[in-house]
């Protein structure tokens, strides 16, 4: 089994690292892609019929230890039960129908192999999550799921629209990372070595014996409750999903209508045990589907394009998915899973042939055909419509025309605020930054203790500098340069916090910059090679469109991005967790903005490698005039 498991999870990159290499030719890429999808699918059903015979039981396997110092450690730790059998069991089928349909559906398509080198990234992600033992691991999924979504929501990079919604439901993730993040700590806080899933049930065994406080508990519960929310699309953050339809159809299939969208429900299922232990949580789960169901079942009968409609149908399923976990109705959830999956992922893949099957019966027709008559899409049944006042009529409709306005409302309590305290930090003078910044490094040199007990009222002072740092780069979207430097500066700066807080953790600290100054600086040679002609007071803002007009440029500052924001693929990843878990460890407060500073400096990052390698070729010409 343990052999099994681990193709499970390396085969889908092992493949995405052939057709990295391979000429890009179709059939190449083709035939890669039909062998790797098979393996994996004879794994996991090898994997799940050796488990099947073994009685069910659930089977936790640790590959290796990743880091571990001073009661710290990162174990590469995976999990098979129910619900991960279920899960694997749907990837691998309806990775495979993508796969077959890929290949004929995408021919001639200019990014034929981005797009399969992205979704096979898409289906590692996935088997991590679906498999990962701890919610370390399940984090590290997290964000390989979470890039690959990026990328495949701005696969059509000439129109801005992708673009822009691409970087949209990346906000959205990294602002419910937020949850998992301090989720990820308060375990390690509250439970120290038992953060292993197959541990959650008999830690929360005894209703008499909490395992912590019940106040930590429902906390703990409700940042889970906001990663599952975000990820899943539920209440209050709906509106990203129908956006993310910008992508190819296949790419709607697989993620946003079948695969991805669960995810949350699959968080919530792995940590039952915690947010079912008390009843406000669930009443939480409950309120949130039931405001869900609501609202999309609205926002559905408006939408003007098929796979809105189907991406609206799909959070209303979640949402009654949510209100089933409230009642703790595990195994109706995973049915219920499995079949709006599979549902899902055939009406998305249909939905290119409707309207052309419609138009062809209209014109077969000699009387007046009105496609809305058989698309079961009117705003609301006959019936309802004859028992509500004209007034609630027309105020349903427009509030399900404006998709319950909860983009609106998510703007104005989350971005909004935090871009105009940006706004504020970068509109203060260069002489005053630069003298507050002179000022903390001589009370570091006069006041620091060499001793190693740490002073608590400099690192607060380092943490404001930190986070002061992070919001300048997430407001600033004109100057790439002074983004990546204000990222690379707030990234530091929470290193040398900790170190204030604790000397003897300087180890950890390095491990973590090896991460980030790498990424600095290869990002930094490649912006100023990239923009050398530029000038930011004069050059108007416009998708410069370098992935084709630079490739192996735009390839480098991909690769600084990922490292920057900490992706699994650097040391950096596990270093921003060691700095949590150390930092908060000595001072509670210090989780927040370490938290916030790695949400906020993502999305700034991802901002300028939109911008700036997505586009139309032509749409530089503009700037190429004025030089």
């Amino acid at each position: 089994m343990k052999q099994l498991l681990l193709a499970c999870i390396l085969l889908p990159l092992i493949s995405l690292v052939a057709i990295f290499l391979s000429d890009g030719s179709e059939k190449k890429i083709a035939t890669i892609s039909f062998w790797f999808s098979h393996a994996m699918g004879v794994s996991i059903v090898s994997l799940l019929g050796i488990w099947s015979l073994s009685g069910f039981s659930s089977f936790e396997y640790q590959w290796f230890t990743l880091y571990e110092q001073d009661g710290y450690s990162f174990p590469v730790l995976f999990y098979l039960d129910k619900v991960s059998a279920s899960y694997l069991f749907c990837i691998w089928s309806i990775f495979a129908i993508i796969v077959k349909y890929c290949r004929v559906y995408l021919h001639r398509e200019q990014g034929y192999k981005r797009f399969f080198q992205t979704i096979f990234a898409f289906a590692f992600g996935l088997n991590m999550i679906v498999l990962s033992g701890n919610i370390e691991m399940l984090f590290a999924g997290w964000e390989v799921v979470g890039i690959a979504s990026f990328l495949l929501i701005a696969f059509y990079r000439h129109r801005p629209q992708p673009v822009r919604n691409a970087l949209r439901a990346y906000t959205i993730y990294r602002f419910c990372d937020v949850g998992l993040l301090l989720a990820a700590w308060m375990s390690h806080l509250l439970f120290h070595e038992n953060r292993n899933f197959i541990d959650f049930a008999g830690l929360f065994a005894n209703p008499d014996v909490p395992p912590a406080g019940y106040l930590a508990i429902t906390f703990f519960s409700w940042l889970i409750i906001l990663a599952a929310s975000g990820k899943s699309a539920q209440f209050p953050f709906s509106f990203w999903l129908p956006r993310a339809m910008e992508g190819p159809t296949p790419s709607s299939a697989i993620f946003y209508g079948a695969l991805s969208i669960h995810l949350g429900v699959f968080l919530l299922l792995r940590t039952m045990p915690i947010w079912s232990y008390q009843f406000m949580p669930r009443f939480m789960i409950f309120t949130i589907g039931l405001l869900t169901v609501f609202v999309a079942t609205l926002a559905e009968k408006t939408q003007s394009n098929i796979k809105g409609q189907v991406a609206y149908a799909s959070i209303t399923q979640v949402g009654f998915m949510f209100m089933e976990l409230s009642f703790g109705l595990e195994t109706i959830v995973l049915l219920h899973f499995m079949g709006n999956a599979f549902l899902r992922c055939y009406q998305l893949l249909v939905s290119p042939s409707i309207v052309a099957h419609l138009l062809r019966v209209e014109g077969s027709t000699d009387a007046e055909f009105d496609i809305k008559s058989v698309s079961y899409m009117s705003f609301m049944p006959l019936s309802l419509q004859k028992t509500l006042p004209d007034v609630i009529q027309n105020t349903l409709y427009v509030f399900a025309l404006q998709e319950g306005n909860l983009e609106r409302l998510v703007l104005r309590i989350l971005w909004i605020p935090l871009k105009k305290l940006g706004s504020n930090i970068n509109g203060l003078d260069l002489k005053l930054k630069a003298g507050a910044g002179l000022v903390l490094l001589i009370l570091i040199l006069l006041f620091y203790d060499e001793d190693g007990m740490g002073n608590p009222f400099l690192s607060f002072l380092v943490s404001i500098a930190m986070i002061m740092s992070a919001l300048s780069a997430f407001s600033q979207k004109h100057n790439p340069i002074l983004v990546w430097n204000s990222v690379a500066l707030s990234s530091v700066l929470a290193g040398v916090a900790v170190w204030l807080m604790n000397s003897s953790v300087w180890l950890d600290i390095v491990l973590f910059l090896s991460g980030i100054i790498p990424a600095w600086l290869l990002g930094l040679w490649t912006l100023l090679k990239m923009l050398k002609h530029e000038n930011f007071a004069e050059t108007p803002f416009v998708f410069r469109a370098m992935a084709e007009t630079r490739p192996k440029l735009s390839m480098l500052l991909f690769l600084s991005f990922l490292g920057l924001v900490g992706f699994p693929i650097t040391p950096a990843f596990l270093g921003e967790d060691l700095l949590l878990s150390h930092g908060s460890d000595l001072q509670t407060w210090f989780a927040l903005p370490i938290t916030i500073t790695f949400v906020l400096n993502g999305i700034a990052v991802a901002r300028v490698f939109l911008r700036l390698c997505m586009g139309r070729p032509t749409e530089i010409s503009y700037i190429d005039e004025h030089r």
